[in-house]
């Protein structure tokens, strides 16, 4: 099996704290806060958008249009090349994430008219998104955008505005690619679609994850409260805390001593499917730089061994000061080359518990990962399935009898999720299925959900996870 199959998929683990920037890990995309920032800050646009500003705006959506890396690492490289002040920075993210978020809509609106540079084939130029966006999406007046335009862009975007809205096809209206809006419409209905989609096409909130090794819930949201942060429990996990603004905390005092991290409460939530115990053998299989893993410590109490599994010796190393940060003293990084790696194999039947955060397509993740629906390809989903039976397959014979793994997935596709879950107790008559539903309930989480985990950005405010709680018989 190739040593990739245990990549986490442009490395979701990885969590950033200051929203406003771009992740500085090239290569790496975080679950939380991959977004520009939502801030009350006025920008500069807002006193009047200038020539050179919506310049740099549509450069930097030129290259993030190109899916050549993740949206976040392709910004952080156009910011390290083009020095900008906070608020321009702010203003450039922003813009450049509508774009990837609506850009079917943006196109069609596009094409209402003859394009401002005619070309023999029909094209809608980044300057064109990047005005339509402005209008459009983010209601600037004429007004404000006048000082930036060139000759007759003016009139052009108000020929646009005249236009009766036009018939859209099912992805233009949902935002997303043709194969993906026909997969997810054989499952849901056209009105749950379209709410669906609507949740994933917005920016998401900024989750916390406290950690109950060096502080309390109440204590936690006391201080950020008493500073003038807006923030209130997560609804569901006992210890996550939601801001409504992404304030930049990568220094603050409460993080620098690890009483906090940013990490989505449908994440959270994973870790109360696993409940590993006190003095237990653990597993986090696909750790990546280790977000679960500190929330696996922490629930241990630092006690047993926890082993945090990854391919990627960068990832890994990420890990290590945030263990140290974190006050745990019973994580084990393991480098591994594959699923099949002989330190894998050393610890077949000896397990008590197992966490397979499956590499995925991140389809679960588009309010902080827009680019992703765009980069993603039927062939890209068929690749990953076979990745997941091979990692869920080699997992799960490190449980010993009465053992629990939970395989989870930040994906909305049933083919990465149900599908290979079904097929793998098909062929393991030794594991039965545990329900989510009353592993949550018997920890005080109430989460009406079925047997497996189903969380959905418009219903639950989470990322759109899966999770299937396993055991090994006796």
């Amino acid at each position: 099996m190739n040593k990739n199959n245990l990549k986490t998929q442009d490395s979701f683990s990885r969590s950033r704290l200051n929203s406003g920037q771009p992740s500085k890990k090239t290569g790496q995309r975080p679950k939380q806060n991959s977004g520009p920032d939502s801030s009350n800050q006025t920008t500069p646009a807002e006193e009047g958008l200038t020539a050179g500003l919506l310049n740099t705006a549509i450069e930097a959506t030129t290259q993030l249009l190109q899916f050549s890396q993740p949206a976040d690492a392709a910004l952080s490289a156009f910011f390290r090349s083009k020095k900008s002040g906070a608020r321009d920075r702010a203003f450039i993210a922003e813009t450049a994430y509508a774009i990837l978020r609506r850009k079917r809509l943006l196109t069609r609106l596009a094409t209402l008219i003859p394009p401002l540079i005619p070309t023999k084939k029909q094209h809608v130029s980044s300057r064109e998104l990047v005005l339509l966006s402005l209008s459009r999406l983010r209601g600037m007046s004429q007004r404000q955008l006048e000082p930036a335009l060139l000759e007759g862009e003016a009139e052009w975007l108000a020929e646009i505005r005249r236009q009766p809205d036009p018939t859209l096809t099912l992805g233009e209206q949902l935002d997303f690619p043709d194969w993906l809006a026909e997969r997810l419409s054989a499952r849901l209905p056209a009105d749950q679609l379209l709410v669906l989609a609507r949740a994933l096409n917005t920016p998401a909130p900024l989750d916390l994850r406290v950690n109950t090794l060096k502080a309390t819930r109440e204590a936690v949201m006391a201080q950020l409260s008493a500073e003038g942060l807006m923030l209130l429990p997560c609804p569901y996990s006992p210890i996550g805390l939601r801001l409504k603004n992404r304030p930049f905390l990568q220094k603050h005092p409460l993080f620098l001593d690890g009483s906090i991290e940013v990490q989505d409460e449908g994440s959270q939530l994973l870790g109360y499917l696993l409940a590993p115990r006190r003095g237990e053998m653990v597993v986090d299989f696909c750790a990546g730089a280790g977000g679960k893993t500190l929330l696996l410590g922490a629930m241990m109490r630092s006690t047993g061994r926890l082993y945090a599994m990854d391919v990627a010796e960068k990832r890994l190393a990420k890990l290590k000061p945030r263990v140290a940060r974190a006050g745990l003293s019973n994580v084990h990084p393991i480098l591994i080359a594959s699923e099949n790696d002989i330190r894998v194999k050393r610890l077949t039947g000896k397990v008590d518990r197992v966490l397979v955060d499956a590499p995925c397509s991140g389809l679960g993740t588009l309010r902080r990962n827009p680019d992703l629906k765009w980069r993603q390809t039927p062939e890209s989903i068929a690749e990953l399935t076979q990745k997941q039976t091979a990692i869920l397959t080699a997992a799960a014979r490190l449980l010993k009898p009465g053992g629990r793994l939970v395989y989870a997935t930040c994906s909305i596709l049933s083919e990465e999720n149900e599908s290979i879950v079904d097929a793998f107790l098909a062929s393991r008559p030794e594991f039965c299925r545990l329900s989510a539903t009353d592993i949550l309930a018997d920890q005080g989480i109430r989460l009406e959900n079925g047997e497996d985990l189903h969380l959905s950005p418009p219903i639950h405010s989470t990322d759109g996870f899966y999770a299937a709680v396993l055991q090994r018989q006796e």
